[in-house]
């Protein structure tokens, strides 16, 4: 099951988000991936039940309608998406917004890498971290504060999910 659950991306910058795709692709990673360009978008996939059930969000701190903290506090609240493992990707590496990011129950902040090879190092970091973490067995998706499945590597699919 977790093998084939897909990672959320949420981005608006196209150049991050091809060199994105690029990166899973170079590391063997192949959950499917979900794009999406603005948290409140995400937010809304999240919460309708007929979409593919996500994981892992990757949500970038700024995006146009909804900001990734506004969108954290969000999915936090919600009792049947709060254990979803939300990393917050951002350009900044302002001090405020790590600590607001981890109050509202982020499991990481990532400052966005300069160029694609830090890219796929900070990816391959983050797929090697979650494939040691351990969940339990009961099916349960993962709190914020544990452990999440890992980025299993199974058959190359991308699912790109565009919202008017």
């Amino acid at each position: 099951m977790k093998d084939s659950m897909p990672i959320l991306l949420v981005d608006d910058d196209r150049i991050d988000v091809m060199m994105f795709k690029r990166a899973l692709e170079d590391l063997k990673i192949t959950n499917p991936l979900i794009h999406l360009t603005d948290c409140k978008e995400a937010l809304e996939y999240l919460q309708n039940e007929d979409d593919e059930k996500t994981w892992i969000v990757l949500a970038d701190l700024n995006t146009p309608q909804m900001n990734g903290l506004e969108f954290l506090t969000a999915v936090k609240a919600n009792d049947a998406l709060k254990q979803i493992i939300v990393i917050v990707l951002s350009g900044s590496d302002d001090e405020e917004d790590i600590a607001e990011s981890f109050r509202l129950g982020a499991a990481g902040y990532i400052v966005k890498p300069p160029d694609y090879n830090k890219l796929v190092e900070m990816l391959r970091t983050i797929h090697e971290y979650w494939t040691l973490s351990k969940l339990p067995h009961s099916g349960a998706r993962p709190q914020s504060d544990c452990p999440a499945p890992s980025l299993m590597r199974k058959k190359d699919s991308e699912l790109s999910v565009q919202r008017p």
